[in-house]
């Protein structure tokens, strides 16, 4: 009886993270422009465009990182303890607004180390870190990262199996109608903190990766320079 229920929960957490994911690829996004503003006067970070975070120390984003995190946390929190109320029939809008605030930290921390999400390779790229997070593996799917409105529904559904299946021993507790309040407070800021501290990861070794390979082509072309004309 026991893994039936699992079983059961499973479906319906994974249900509702495709149907909250796919919401949130049609509808939430973090507005570029007015983060940057954001991270100009919330946080202190002297940037005028986000080009400029590749010129700053890697632990001065890497703090940014974690206050952002931390926001996503604690709006978890809260809505974590409201819907929680109602226990296991909460469950789906739960998970909706809780995907929105995971896809929009996500979409913070991709901003913040300097890689925008304008085009279909980028968004496909925002979608891979998200992936990441969940600790799904996507190489066999890179193949196919052009055709962004076929990559995008596999990405998801792959990130809500995994998410599912990580989870549901977790969320099993809110069957339990006066602790699912503190349980759901408590499962959304753990959901959101792994998420973020995952990304954060991806997000971080791809901008070393990017600084690394500047330096290299400067270093090569100051190699270049330096050599003796014909003559």
């Amino acid at each position: 009886m026991a893994e039936e229920r699992k079983s059961w929960l499973r479906r319906r957490v994974e249900t509702a993270l495709v149907t909250g994911l796919t919401r949130a690829y049609s509808t939430v996004r973090v507005d570029p422009q007015k983060f940057l503003l954001q991270l100009r006067a919330a946080y202190r970070v002297p940037v005028s465009g986000y080009r400029g975070v590749f010129s700053l120390e890697i632990h001065e984003l890497d703090a940014v990182a974690d206050s952002i995190i931390r926001s996503g946390m604690k709006m978890a929190a809260i809505e974590g303890a409201g819907f929680g109320l109602g226990g296991l029939l909460t469950i789906v809008p739960d998970l909706g607004v809780l995907s929105a605030i995971t896809m929009r930290t996500v979409q913070k921390l991709s901003l913040l180390y300097g890689f925008e999400y304008n085009t279909d390779d980028e968004i496909a790229d925002l979608w891979i870190a998200a992936a990441s997070a969940a600790g799904v593996d996507l190489s066999r799917e890179l193949l196919e990262k052009e055709v962004i409105n076929r990559f995008v529904p596999r990405v998801i559904q792959r990130i809500a199996a995994r998410a599912s299946t990580e989870v549901v021993e977790k969320w099993a507790g809110r069957v339990i109608p006066l602790a699912s309040s503190a349980i759901g407070a408590g499962l959304n800021y753990w959901f959101v903190r792994a998420w973020g501290e995952r990304a954060r990861a991806h997000f971080r070794q791809r901008h070393l990766a990017v600084r690394e390979r500047v330096h290299q082509e400067m270093l090569s072309a100051g190699s270049r320079s330096s050599l003796p004309s014909g003559g």
